[in-house]
């Protein structure tokens, strides 16, 4: 079985798993920008992971484009956030960045990351101020604070990482099946 990890990452989540999923398989590994779908059709397995941005997988096109292309293949999809794991979220993360149809020539499986300000280039971290200055206002308008908005909030000044080498073993799990 001739396997393939693609990932694209904008901070060093997505990348690090990509790298434990590529040593567990012993898969090929290679950055997004550095291939294109006439060389992931050579893979029995192609796997994509790519960090969460505003619910929308980073660079998840190059599958979603593709997947005439790839229905003959084992194909898995990974997307890493800060959030925790929750059924309701990763069903929206699914819905909003694949159809019914490209479902059912994929797995997904989300894999929590971080989250670290300093990393972000300056477009995101506008975008992500402007998030911030909006928890704030649900502050202090009193509103009470999801969890995760509580999180995001502490993480601007202190970079946080729940990258987990164990939470790859569904996914290596269901590779492997």
């Amino acid at each position: 079985m001739k396997t393939v990890i693609v990932y694209k990452s904008k901070t060093g989540f997505a990348k690090k798993y990509a790298e434990w999923i590529s040593e567990e398989l012993s898969a090929d590994i290679f950055e997004a920008s550095d291939v294109n779908i006439n060389m992931l059709t050579v893979y029995d397995t192609v796997i994509y992971g790519g960090g969460l941005y505003a619910i929308g997988i980073n660079g998840v096109k190059l599958i979603t484009q593709n997947i005439e292309k790839l229905k003959d293949k084992k194909v898995v999809v990974f997307a890493t956030g800060a959030s925790t794991s929750r059924g309701e979220v990763i069903q929206e993360v699914k819905n909003k960045n694949f159809t019914t149809e490209q479902q059912k020539y994929m797995m997904f499986f989300y894999l929590r990351g971080g989250f670290n300000y300093s990393k972000l280039k300056p477009f995101d971290k506008v975008l992500m101020t402007l998030l911030k200055w909006k928890i704030k206002n649900k502050k202090k308008k009193g509103k009470e604070l999801t969890p995760d908005e509580k999180g995001m909030i502490a993480a601007y000044d202190n970079p946080v990482d729940f990258t987990r080498k164990k939470n790859i073993n569904k996914l290596i799990d269901y590779v492997y099946s």
